[in-house]
């Protein structure tokens, strides 16, 4: 008996340091991005290495809010990825009810084929997307970004939410069209709110992979009035010969706290959201 207690001891202190030592793996870089924007660039080349700053600056933050370029890049990237995200969850919600209530011919190919568009990879897009938008003047316009990163996110948001809608008894809605309740009046009132793990994560899912969108941005957008942050930094702020690599991950870490915000705010929702389905009751 004391011997197996041993073993199972020993077996779980095994499984946690190699926990610990897989969270340590991949939580250093995040670590090393900001420690350095701490550091100034003379003594991020020494050996060894400044693990923790000795003498932090924050003259990096203080340059790069006063760079104009830098707050429009922010702002744009905000606005699009806002605006692809309340887009995608109006057509998501949308398609999404209409895939899980109606039964219609070839629904299943339909949503295979939907989904069957995650395949293509971007590039193989852009040179026609290109075409297509300079033919109707969406050329360097927000509102043209937003239509392409809609188009990119929602195969997967509509497969998403749908996973949701199956779950919410059809009963719910049969008594609300007793009471007299329209078709969108269910959706807007009832099946909405019962769902808001799956809004949520398709939310989230939608806000990163705009905010994270580089070739699309890079494509569309050839105006610095109107870059996005991503193809902004690559542009702007990294040479060809040499980095201000302080300045790089100052940059790098002020990006994250939009997304970091949304992890700390809305982690249930995007868990319960991604995990939804996996498990039949």
């Amino acid at each position: 008996m004391r011997n197996s207690t041993l073993q199972g001891l020993s077996s779980s202190i095994a499984r946690w340091i190699a926990l610990i030592a897989y969270l340590l793996f991949l939580m250093f870089p995040l670590y090393w991005m900001a420690v350095t924007a701490f550091k100034d660039n003379s003594v991020l080349f020494k050996m060894p290495p400044e693990w923790i700053p000795v003498h932090p600056v924050i003259t990096h933050f203080t340059k790069l809010l006063s760079d104009g370029a830098f707050v429009i890049f922010y702002k744009n990237s905000l606005l699009v990825s806002i605006g692809t995200t309340l887009l995608t969850l109006l057509v998501a919600t949308l398609a999404g009810y209409g895939f899980s209530r109606f039964h219609f011919k070839f629904k299943e190919f339909a949503m295979f084929s939907i989904l069957s568009t995650q395949m293509l990879p971007v590039i193989s897009l852009l040179i026609a997307l290109y075409s297509i938008y300079n033919s109707y003047g969406l050329l360097n316009t927000r509102l043209g970004l937003t239509v392409a990163l809609t188009t990119a996110s929602l195969p997967f948001s509509i497969w998403m939410i749908k996973v949701f809608f199956d779950g919410i008894p059809l009963s719910l809605e049969e008594a609300a069209k007793i009471d007299g309740v329209s078709r969108f009046g269910i959706l807007f009132r009832i099946v909405l709110p019962l769902s808001k793990p799956g809004v949520f994560a398709v939310g989230i899912y939608t806000f990163i992979l705009s905010w994270d969108d580089f070739l699309y941005s890079l494509t569309l957008i050839n105006k610095d009035e109107l870059r996005t942050l991503n193809p902004g930094i690559a542009i702007r702020y990294m040479g060809e010969v040499s980095y201000d690599w302080a300045n790089i991950m100052t940059i790098c870490l002020t990006s994250t706290v939009p997304i970091v915000l949304l992890f700390l705010f809305f982690q249930k929702y995007m868990v319960s959201g991604l995990t939804a389905g996996s498990v039949k009751e």
